[in-house]
């Protein structure tokens, strides 16, 4: 034997049939409280702050990676200028024959 029943009733009336807490007035609270720090946070932050806020660390990434790539040159470059004078000092210093 099979039974149905259709109950119709709004969300409110079926909390409150099954002994559920209303948890609207602390929803709506916390909703109103998140909009008001979001739009606090907004209104806060030009652009111009923004970018202020995020470019001088990137900015400042990128202008260490060039000091290091430019170190790095400047080191290979003055050890094959010594090498290179050592090897025609050392060709100089041989006997003629």
């Amino acid at each position: 034997m099979k039974v149905t029943v259709n109950v119709e009733c709004s969300p409110e009336e079926a909390r409150a049939f099954l002994g559920l807490p209303d948890v609207e007035p602390m929803q709506k609270a916390l909703m109103k409280d998140l909009e008001d720090r979001l739009r606090a946070n907004i209104n806060a932050m030009s652009p111009e702050a923004m970018l202020k806020t995020w470019m001088p660390a990137g900015l400042q990434n990128l202008e260490q990676a060039q000091n290091v790539f430019w170190n790095q040159v400047q080191q290979t470059m003055s050890g094959l200028v010594s090498s290179t004078t050592n090897a025609m000092l050392s060709l100089s210093d041989r006997p003629a024959k």
